[in-house]
């Protein structure tokens, strides 16, 4: 909420008029009251839920909506001048056919600089093709078929980032489900062919590009990799992004490139457990959390976002609020099945919402959709722990047909693989064992001796058993189940 405050504070006059204008026009007038209250009185959000007369969760949505409204303003207004220069070099014939010479010329060097300042190489080949024709009888002509090439040759390398960080991202995806050695070696590698594209021009593109890469790679892949002994700290990568964005803040890449630096940011201070700090990127993250997951998906790993914030609800004790909180900001969402790996943490994230709120059947159907509607066979450690969840579920539910057709189900791959390799499931599934056996002898004490031992056992690939809390009320709804 801080930073939208500081946003909201720091809008021109004319920007803040104009916001308000609409919003009243749209009959959004709680929308417009809240814009009203952040930018000319010094209320609690208590104090302006009271006002508005809304709960906490309509006051949530009421703030989203507003920054969203603030963005899309904003960004209208980033687009215009970038959109007059584009739309100037998309009708350069009427220039170049029309005009005299000179004239051509000199607009050709005004859009040029335009366009450096934007970074823009594609529209760039442009204007640098045409300025060599022009040149074809002056030694100039070299000059600019020199630049026309390196921005070609540019353009391409650009093309190439983007590509190395959509394939890095999902192949990473496929590492995060398994911890294959072979999947750590592939991404190691593309971090590598990304810092060699990066080296090939002095360009803050692909600096940027490169850091989305960087940073993700030392957080989630190899913490203590020797990519950049030499080179910056994570800090000093941040540093440098946040400066390029401030000088070109009129880029609307970098503008939604943003929230994927907020949502580093966040991973940053949560993987060395500077959750007070986390906490300062935490609210524009969730806030965003939707398109996140949607529309980031070759730029980052925003699935990951979900594992944290169910981390952060677990430490917090807010697990119970993640279901009310997911029906409001989820509720139209629809999520790329054939993008497995978020797709299931997604899912799995919905399901164990549905669980913390008591909602057991519900997250049996969440996760029995998942399977019947994707192939897991290809992550089957992932899949022992998705049957385990919702063996959990139908215990929960006294369903112990279906609970033991799940149990029989991870049993018979668990020994197809070995004890040793999924210790953790086969605790977690041993806990379940306890509490549906007729023997009713000590069995608090029996359960809470498995959770000792599954605490100890540590693994690489995602593990939902992990984001179960093991607390007495977990063990007090184990054991109060009863078998016929």
């Amino acid at each position: 909420m801080a930073k939208l405050k500081n946003i909201v504070k720091q809008l021109s006059e004319k920007d803040y008029k104009e916001i308000y204008d609409s919003l009243m026009e749209s009959n959004a007038e709680k929308s417009a009251y809240l814009l009203k209250a952040l930018r000319e009185r010094q209320l609690s959000d208590s104090k302006i839920m009271v006002e508005l007369e809304v709960n906490a969760n309509a006051y949530y949505t009421l703030r989203s909506r507003l920054n969203q409204k603030i963005e899309e303003h904003l960004l209208q207004q980033m687009e215009s001048p970038r959109t007059d220069i584009l739309r100037k070099v998309a009708n350069l014939n009427e220039v170049l056919f029309t005009k005299k010479k000179t004239i051509s010329i000199a607009t050709l060097k005004k859009l040029e600089k335009e366009l450096l300042d934007y970074d823009l190489a594609s529209e760039l080949t442009v204007i640098y093709k045409s300025l060599k024709k022009l040149h074809i009888n002056s030694p100039d002509h070299f000059n600019y078929s020199q630049l026309y090439n390196r921005h070609v040759a540019y353009m391409l390398a650009v093309d190439k980032a983007e590509d190395l960080l959509a394939e890095y991202f999902k192949k990473y995806g496929s590492y995060f489900l398994s911890a294959d050695e072979t999947e750590k070696l592939g991404l190691t590698l593309l971090a590598k062919e990304m810092q060699n594209v990066a080296k090939l021009y002095d360009s803050h593109r692909l600096y940027v590009y490169q850091s989305c890469m960087l940073i993700f790679h030392k957080l989630f892949v190899e913490q203590d990799d020797n990519l950049q002994q030499e080179g910056e700290s994570i800090e000093d990568i941040f540093a440098h992004v946040q400066k390029i964005f401030d000088t070109y803040n009129l880029d609307p890449l970098y503008f939604h490139l943003n929230l994927v630096f907020e949502f580093l940011h966040l991973e940053y201070y949560n993987h060395y457990k500077v959750f007070r700090q986390a906490e300062k990127y935490f609210e524009e993250v969730n806030d965003a959390g939707a398109s996140l997951l949607v529309n980031y998906t070759t730029l980052t790993f925003s699935a990951q976002f979900f594992i944290s914030k169910l981390e952060r609800s677990l430490r917090m004790g807010a697990e119970k609020e993640l279901y009310l909180e997911n029906e409001q900001i989820f509720s139209d969402i629809e999520t790329d099945p054939t993008d497995l790996p978020k797709h299931m943490v997604y899912i799995v994230y919905r399901a164990l919402g549905c669980y913390y709120a008591g909602k057991h059947e519900e997250a049996a159907k969440l996760i029995n959709s998942l399977i019947n509607e994707v192939s897991l066979k290809k992550y089957p450690f992932a899949q022992m722990e998705i049957k385990a969840i919702l063996a959990l579920q139908y215990c929960l539910l006294h369903d112990f047909e279906l609970f033991n057709q799940h149990s029989n189900s991870i049993q018979r791959q668990i020994r197809m693989f070995g004890k040793d390799e999924c210790e953790n499931v086969l605790l977690f599934l041993k806990m379940l064992k306890i509490a549906t056996s007729e023997a009713k002898k000590d069995k608090p004490k029996k359960i809470a001796a498995v959770i000792a031992k599954f605490k100890d056992v540590k693994v690489r690939y995602f593990a939902p058993t992990s984001l179960i809390k093991m607390d007495e009320a977990f063990i007090e709804s184990l054991t109060a189940i009863e078998t016929d």
